[in-house]
C-alpha cells in the first residue's frame, strides 16, 4: 500500500518507537525470586498481579512508581513470610530501576521518523506517568521531529476524538502507529481514524486484544522500516 499526499501520523511511544515492556518483565522476574513462592508458579503470580494492575490502572494510571504500587499489594497478597519494612525497600527499588533503563530506540526509528517528518505533521500520543513519560520523550532525541506530543491517562476512543479535534485532523488522513491493539489500533479506528499495527513481540499482555474489523482502514507492517513504504516519497 503506498499512500499519497501529506498525513498526520501519531505515533505511539513505548514499545513502539523505544523499548517498555522488556524492563517491567525483568523486573517481576526478580520479583518472583525475591518472592519465593512455595507453590505458585511465576504465571500464578503474573495472573494475581494482573489483578492487581487492572484495578489500579483505573485510578493511579501507569508507570514505574505505579508498578512498585502494585508489586508490593501483590507482595501483601501471596508472600509465605512475615512483613518487613526491608521488603519494602526491595521491592520498590525493583520498580524504580525501570526509570534507570537505557533509552533503547527499536530497530528502524532513528532512521525512520527524520524522513517521514520531512513529508507529514507527526504527533507523540502516549500514555502514563506524566514526568516519567516526558522524560523518556526527552532522552529519545525524537521530540524535534514530532508536531506535538500528547500525554493522556489513558487512550482511548474518546482521548482520539479529542486529539484529533484539537489539532484540526482530516480523519481520512490520520493514522494511529503503535504495536498495542488495545491501546493504539482498536481505540483509533473506533474513533474513525486509520491504523497501522506494528507488532512487538514483548506487548504487555494486558494490550492484547482482537483488532477490531477495520473495513479497509488498517495496514498490518512487520517492522518500522516498512513505514517509509507506505509514507515515502
Amino acid at each position: 500500500m503506498k499512500v499519497r499526499g501529506r498525513q498526520h501520523l501519531i505515533f505511539d511511544a513505548d514499545d513502539t518507537l523505544w523499548e517498555n515492556n522488556i524492563y517491567f518483565e525483568r523486573a517481576f522476574e526478580d520479583f518472583c525470586a525475591f518472592l519465593a513462592h512455595s507453590r505458585l508458579s511465576p504465571a500464578e503470580v503474573r495472573e494475581a498481579l494482573d489483578e492487581i494492575e487492572i484495578a489500579n490502572s483505573k485510578v493511579h494510571g501507569y508507570g514505574a512508581l505505579n508498578f512498585a504500587r502494585n508489586l508490593r499489594q501483590c507482595y501483601e497478597r501471596l508472600a509465605e513470610r512475615e512483613w518487613d519494612v526491608n521488603h519494602t525497600d526491595t521491592i520498590d527499588s525493583l520498580a524504580h530501576g525501570i526509570l534507570r533503563s537505557p533509552m533503547e530506540l527499536l530497530d528502524g526509528v532513528a532512521e525512520t521518523i527524520p524522513l517521514l517528518a520531512k513529508q507529514h505533521e507527526l504527533t507523540l500520543f502516549t500514555k502514563g506517568a506524566v514526568e516519567e513519560q516526558w522524560a523518556k520523550i526527552e532522552r529519545s532525541g525524537l521530540k524535534p521531529y514530532f508536531a506535538h506530543c500528547g500525554i493522556v491517562k489513558e487512550k482511548n476512543r474518546a482521548a482520539y476524538l479529542e486529539l484529533a479535534e484539537s489539532r484540526e485532523f482530516d480523519l481520512e488522513r490520520t493514522w494511529m502507529i503503535g504495536n498495542s491493539p488495545k491501546s493504539d489500533i482498536n481505540p483509533a479506528l473506533a474513533a474513525g481514524l486509520r491504523a497501522v499495527y506494528v507488532p512487538h513481540l514483548r506487548t504487555w499482555g494486558l494490550e492484547k486484544e482482537e483488532i477490531l474489523d477495520a473495513g479497509g482502514r488498517l495496514v498490518v507492517v512487520q517492522g518500522f522500516r516498512d513505514l517509509v513504504k507506505i509514507f515515502g516519497e
